[in-house]
């Protein structure tokens, strides 16, 4: 029997073309294998393609539910943004794949595991970092980093001489990654800095914040512990939530960003990225924190959510590391429960209004009128101590500056 491969398949023309290649340079059977992250109607027609192509086997897995659940809602609870923007769309959705490709290899017995990502890109690094960490006996195939192809005229024509016509255009066009939580988009114009992004062309979920209704639209999400379990007093879970929020923000022009930012591998790239409910569900669970956690908690959570970020970014999310900072960020979210109000309108995010049980917020201290729990004489002895160290090295320089004339 011969020795099988698993391959990550999109039914793109890469991975289309990775079917016949594996075949003739490594005699493998190639059970394929769809990882349904939410990316929509991507999926359709996928197994008469994989068998046309080569394939013995289609596995399409929805693991949309997973994805949300164990690694999208640990990134909102943590606050976890890339270089102050990215909020790690296609960061989060690797683990879980990779994850699901290794269950898949151990049912079939498979020996690899084969991935379509370039040689240039972070999907190599998250990919082959998550079947290390959770299978290293299989070998793993990135055709990107063997074959010779330089174009999408000569993977169309090595499909055509191995009897694999299938409707793919030579036509250059953006390189998109879709899932529920955004989709991105690189190449054509994006390429160049200087470039602004032919928004009308590109974008998918949303509408520009110029094309958006000239009327608000008000909404509120509750959040337990954390986690978003309601939207406009209506309990959901959170894929659900997730979707619906989409929908919202890509009506206002929410959550679209153009941003230059720095890969694993070394180089920077440009890209434009849609993340309606997304931007809307972390802004939303920032301002609960705000109400709830104290200054200290805060202060280091933040820190956290930018280490966890470049973990979940360099694609290190089986590790100790993640495990611990997660650890950290799940005491902190103990409290986070209550309502958070919001209105969009043509791109932003406008308060409306938060509330919570646990809210540390206490009128009596923080109005301007005197409380019961704050003496404003107070503050003279506070600003004295917190002051000291400046007083006394002011004096010494004083000093020394006289003692020097």
């Amino acid at each position: 029997m011969k020795e099988k491969v698993i391959l990550a398949y999109s039914g793109g023309l890469d991975t289309t073309m990775i079917i016949p290649w594996l075949k003739e340079n490594y005699d493998y059977e190639v059970v394929c294998v769809c990882i349904n992250v939410g990316q929509g109607n991507e999926l359709d027609g996928l197994e008469e393609r994989a068998k046309l192509s080569g394939a013995t086997k289609l596995y399409i897995e929805d693991v949309v539910d997973e994805f949300v659940d164990d690694y999208v809602l640990p990134c909102v609870k943590a606050g976890a943004i890339y270089e102050n923007k990215y909020l790690l769309g296609t960061s989060m959705a690797r683990p879980v794949i990779a994850k699901r490709l290794v269950e898949i290899a151990r049912i079939e017995h498979a020996t690899a595991i084969c991935h379509g990502a370039t040689g240039k890109g972070n999907d190599q690094v998250r990919f082959e970092l998550g079947i290390k960490a959770l299978a290293p006996d299989l070998k793993i195939i990135a055709p990107w980093r063997i074959w010779d192809v330089t174009s999408r005229e000569e993977e169309i024509e090595y499909c055509k001489n191995h009897g694999i016509d299938l409707p793919f255009s030579a036509d250059n066009s953006y390189s998109r990654d879709r899932n529920l939580w955004h989709i991105s988009h690189e190449g054509l114009e994006l390429e160049d800095p200087a470039s602004a992004p032919n928004y009308d062309h590109l974008l998918v979920l949303s509408v520009s914040p110029e094309k958006a209704p000239e009327e608000g639209e008000t909404l509120t999400i509750t959040f337990e512990k954390g986690i978003p379990t309601g939207l406009n007093g209506t309990n959901m879970k959170p894929s659900d939530l997730i979707a619906e929020l989409n929908k919202l923000g890509g009506k206002h022009g929410v959550g679209i960003i153009d941003i230059v930012e720095n890969r694993v591998v070394g180089m920077k790239s440009r890209g434009v990225y849609e993340t309606p409910g997304g931007t809307i569900l972390m802004e939303a669970h920032a301002q609960l924190e705000e109400l709830i956690l104290d200054r200290a908690t805060l202060t280091c959570k933040k820190e956290i959510g930018n280490k966890f970020a470049d973990v979940v970014y360099e694609g290190k999310w089986f590790t100790p590391l993640r495990e611990a900072l997660q650890a950290f960020v799940d005491v902190t979210q103990q409290y986070v429960t209550g309502e958070v109000k919001l209105k969009l309108y043509k791109g932003n995010i406008i308060k409306q209004g938060t509330t919570s049980p646990y809210s540390l917020y206490n009128e009596s201290i923080a109005s301007f009128t005197t409380g019961d729990l704050y003496n404003h004489h107070d503050a003279e002895g506070f600003i004295n101590l917190f002051g000291l160290s400046l007083k006394v090295r002011a004096m010494k320089m004083a000093a020394v500056e006289n003692e020097q004339k």
